[in-house]
């Protein structure tokens, strides 16, 4: 499978820039795997595909305010800071990306928020695009953590092309996040409303949680055509008893076991017995899933729309079918369905 199939022609207007005025209005299409056939609905409707002790399973990470505006020493140039992930808690080593990355060297200073709140030093360029930062501060963890937050925006991909904006703080987040550590939100979860899921449960449809902190390896460009080449970025997972209990009772059951968007389904495939049950994991995973491949846990998947060449397309193709969800692709073009992060929502069964 080579990247060149993952071409398609989106036009810019219909990457949605803002989220839908509520969280389970967004629209639905639904794709049927064994029929072959569309259907175009709303959000709120996706509760007439499930039924009694079906599954859905949702990643309940949260974002923090990953991207920091500051100043570099001497020259004041203008510097903006990408928190990936803490590396050392006690001397406050912080592993970012620094845009424009070229302008920074081992040693220079970095100086953010008014009066120069905090102050950090780059201690090691640790790989072409990252950089890894310690913040020099004296007080309390708990006053820096404060401080950093405060300083920080919602880290809103790249191509939501606009400045962050109050609503962002709530919209670029799930309702039922919970562990901290993502710098990008679970898409798919966003769609999902407390009365929605307060109708699923009437249903009887129970909710399994799962942890992956979502990282920029989401967005990172693919940049080989032989897709077996590329390497994801690692993201840290946790799958606990309680979730594999729960997805394996109703594997047992015959019953569905959605995925709740493409991090899930990674989450899933990460840690799978041979005879397809859930096991418990904590770690990491750099799993990649591209077609052709055969999946073991979810037999359902709620997922946005995603970009041309993105490893989330890829995933979905693999899951939907290739040819069938690149047909779902050209007509969701056609009647104009919203793509990216804040726009709609595809259900394959």
């Amino acid at each position: 499978m080579k990247l060149s199939k993952f071409k398609y022609n989106l036009p810019d207007g219909l990457i949605a820039l803002h989220p839908s005025e509520n969280r389970d209005e967004s629209r639905l299409m639904v794709l049927n795997r064994k029929t072959k056939t569309i259907e175009h609905r709303i959000f709120k409707d996706v509760k007439d595909y499930f039924s009694d002790k079906d599954v859905m399973v949702f990643n309940d990470t949260k974002v923090f305010p990953a991207r920091l505006n500051g100043n570099k020493e001497k020259t004041g140039a203008e510097i903006e800071v990408f928190l990936l992930r803490e590396l050392n808690r006690e001397q406050r080593l912080w592993d970012v990306l620094v845009d424009p990355a070229r302008k920074i060297r081992i040693g220079n200073k970095l100086y953010f928020g008014d009066d120069d709140l905090l102050v950090a030093e780059v201690i090691d360029n640790t790989t072409s695009r990252g950089r890894t930062l310690r913040f020099l501060f004296d007080g309390p963890y708990d006053e820096f953590k404060k401080a950093l937050y405060s300083l920080g925006e919602t880290p809103l991909p790249k191509f939501i092309n606009r400045s962050v904006q109050p609503e962002d703080k709530e919209r670029y987040q799930t309702i039922f996040a919970k562990h901290e550590g993502a710098v990008a939100a679970p898409t798919a979860g966003l769609h999902f409303s407390r009365e929605l899921m307060k109708r699923l449960e009437i249903i009887g449809v129970e909710y399994a949680y799962i942890t992956l902190h979502v990282g920029l390896g989401n967005f990172r460009s693919v940049d080989v055509e032989d897709l077996t080449k590329h390497k994801m970025d690692s993201e840290q997972i946790w799958i606990t008893d309680k979730a594999c209990e729960i997805v394996n009772r109703a594997k047992d059951n015959r019953k569905s076991v959605c995925a709740v968007g493409t991090t899930v389904m990674r989450t899933l495939e990460s840690s799978v017995s041979t005879q397809g049950h859930l096991k418990p994991y904590e770690g990491w995973t750099n799993k990649f899933i591209f077609p052709p491949y055969d999946f073991s846990v979810a037999d359902k998947m709620i997922t946005n729309f995603h970009l041309p060449y993105s490893t989330l397309l890829m995933m979905v193709a693999a899951f939907g079918g290739y040819d069938f969800v690149m047909k779902a692709y050209d007509d969701a073009i056609k009647q104009k369905y919203r793509f990216g992060t804040y726009g709609d929502a595809m259900l394959i069964i």
